[in-house]
């Protein structure tokens, strides 16, 4: 049997294995649960911003006479 031949029998036996492997994934690995691609700062910090700013609005028009 000569080098490549060798070779060629060793990837194809790497590539069966991976074939019946396929499928096959451990619970363990999946995630479990609901995660936020944010964290609770970042969300808190971003209602702070979007709430604050309309009150900051809705106080200023109230102020200013109304459609000024």
């Amino acid at each position: 049997m000569t080098t490549s031949r060798r070779l060629a029998e060793r990837k194809i036996a790497k590539f069966q294995k991976n074939i019946t492997k396929r499928g096959s994934v451990p619970e363990t690995s999946s995630k479990k649960g609901y995660d936020y691609p944010v964290g609770p700062i970042v969300l808190g910090f971003f209602v702070f911003v979007v709430i604050g700013s309309s009150l900051f609005q809705i106080i200023r028009m109230a102020t200013s006479g109304g459609m000024a």
